[in-house]
């Protein structure tokens, strides 16, 4: 079983590090064969040029070795901090660049237009987040958009329908018990979608 953590966040003493080192270590423990990407350490190219966007463009090494893992992963973990209810611009490029027609979705010509479907068949998806805003605000008064987005904008428009989401807050003021306990939410929360997994897979 081959799992892709993918974590976005350019201090390396970050809570989104320890989230990341935390959801490589259990899947791991559960069996699972881990590619972990840094985006910001391995220096990716979020800009997505305009070569790239026809669905037989040639890509690069770089992106065509994470298209590949992308189609071959049973499960994906993003770890990224929120920043204007968006994923940092280095994450949000590579969804463009990596999550393409022909890798993570397809289109195909019918009477009534273009009908998309998602190709992947990741079995599960977990996105953990750190925010300085209040979950009542964030929910309550913005609306949490991040939950749109990885669940219906990205992953289930792809075809990923067991997708978890857990947000952290407020980290600034945060102390080390409650990272620590932070930490253990993600561990149980990545173990939990696992588990839903596999019993999805035995119905």
């Amino acid at each position: 079983m081959k799992a892709l953590v993918v974590l976005a966040h350019p201090n390396a003493g970050s809570l989104n590090h320890a989230l990341a080192t935390e959801a490589a270590s259990v899947l791991e423990e559960l069996g699972f064969s881990v590619i972990f990407h840094d985006l910001y350490a391995e220096r990716f190219d979020p800009i997505l040029e305009h070569r790239e966007i026809p669905r037989d463009a040639l890509q690069d090494t770089v992106v065509a070795d994470h298209c590949a893992e992308l189609r071959a992963a049973e499960g994906i973990v993003i770890i990224h901090p929120n920043w204007w209810g968006q994923p940092p611009a280095i994450l949000k490029g590579w969804v463009d660049r990596v999550f393409r027609a022909g890798v993570a979705y397809g289109n195909e010509d019918s009477a009534g237009g273009t009908v998309e479907h998602g190709l992947l068949s990741t079995e599960f998806a977990v996105v953990l987040n750190t925010s300085e805003t209040s979950r009542d605000v964030e929910e309550n008064i913005l609306g949490d958009p991040l939950e749109t987005l990885w669940k219906n904008c990205i992953f289930r428009f792809c075809g990923v329908k067991n997708v978890h989401r857990r947000s952290f807050s407020i980290v600034m003021t945060s102390t080390p018990e409650e990272r620590e306990g932070w930490l253990r939410e993600a561990r149980a929360l990545v173990t939990r979608a696992v588990e839903s997994a596999q019993d999805l897979n035995q119905k």
